[in-house]
């Protein structure tokens, strides 16, 4: 067991969109980055490039798939490949709403009537990661998706709930907040994960088998 090789993953929620500023629900409608996230994908840079990366890969939605290209181009790698699985949860017609009683009245526990379910979403989550850990088995990539697909996926991996992820905020402990939003899973096929103490200054919560 010991001499097994795991595949590492930064897990990057893409940059602010209009409908994040507005507070509405995105889900699985493909809204692009504003200006702001497009400066936040470019700051991201400075705190990846730290550390060695083998591949990029993301979500097709198109504000994942120009936050991956900036921080590729700022990295001097190309993204590998889309990632359908790694795509936002859907929330059917709860998608573009604001908090108030339009939305209320779609609310069920865990979610929205018509939408997606988060076991739904957990498993394909999960699964789409265990995949890219088998095909990159032994190297470091960099996943580019949405913050609720992360959240499930990541909270059924440790087998505990995880907070919310906001936009290009670096989740680790709370207080160690910063402005990018990454999580480290270091992942063995096989085996679950838990949540090990933060990575050098980057304040990112490591996941190990």
């Amino acid at each position: 067991m010991e001499g097994m090789t795991s595949t590492t993953f930064a897990l990057v929620r893409h940059g602010q969109t209009d409908w994040n500023a507005q507070r509405r629900l995105q889900g699985a409608t493909d809204i692009p980055l504003n200006d702001v996230g497009r400066g936040q994908a470019r700051d991201a840079v400075a705190v990846l490039s730290a550390y060695e990366w083998d591949a990029i890969v993301s979500s097709p939605l198109s504000r994942a798939v120009e936050t991956a290209d900036l921080i590729a181009a700022g990295l001097g790698l190309s993204v590998a490949r889309r990632v359908p699985e790694l795509a936002e949860r859907s929330f059917g017609p709860a998608e573009g709403l604001q908090a108030g009683p339009e939305l209320d009245a779609l609310r069920i526990p865990n979610g929205f009537r018509g939408a997606e379910s988060e076991d739904e979403a957990a498993g394909r989550g999960l699964a789409a990661l265990e995949a890219l850990a088998e095909e990159f088995r032994g190297r470091r990539v960099l996943a580019v998706a949405h913050g609720t697909l992360l959240r499930v996926s990541l909270s059924r991996a440790i087998g505990r709930t995880l907070e919310s992820i906001d936009n290009a905020v670096l989740n680790g402990p709370p207080p160690c907040r910063r402005r990018l939003g990454t999580r480290i899973l270091q992942r063995r096929a096989g085996y679950g994960c838990r949540l090990g103490p933060p990575l050098k200054d980057m304040s990112v919560s490591r996941c190990t088998g």
